[in-house]
C-alpha cells in the first residue's frame, strides 16, 4: 500500500513540475487517479477472492473440487 501511495504521489509531483498547461495537467492527474483507483479495486477484489478460498479450504463458488473420482 505504501508503494502505491508513493508512486501516485511521485507521479503527481512530476506532473505538477512538468511544463504543461493547467488543463492538460488536470486531465493527466485525473487519468492517473482513475487508473490507480481501478488497480486498487482489482487488488481488493483479488484479496477478497483469496480470502474466501482460504476460508472455505480452497473450494470454489461451484463447490469443492473432486479429483480422482471415476464417473
Amino acid at each position: 500500500m505504501a508503494f502505491v501511495l508513493g508512486a501516485i504521489t511521485g507521479a503527481a509531483v512530476a506532473l505538477l513540475v512538468a511544463p504543461a498547461t493547467g488543463e492538460e495537467t488536470r486531465r493527466k492527474l485525473s487519468e492517473r487517479a482513475r487508473e490507480g483507483r481501478d488497480s486498487l479495486s482489482s487488488a481488493v477484489e483479488r484479496g477478497r477472492e483469496a480470502y474466501q478460498q482460504a476460508r472455505t479450504g480452497g473450494a470454489t463458488a461451484a463447490g469443492p473440487q473432486r479429483t480422482g473420482d471415476a464417473l
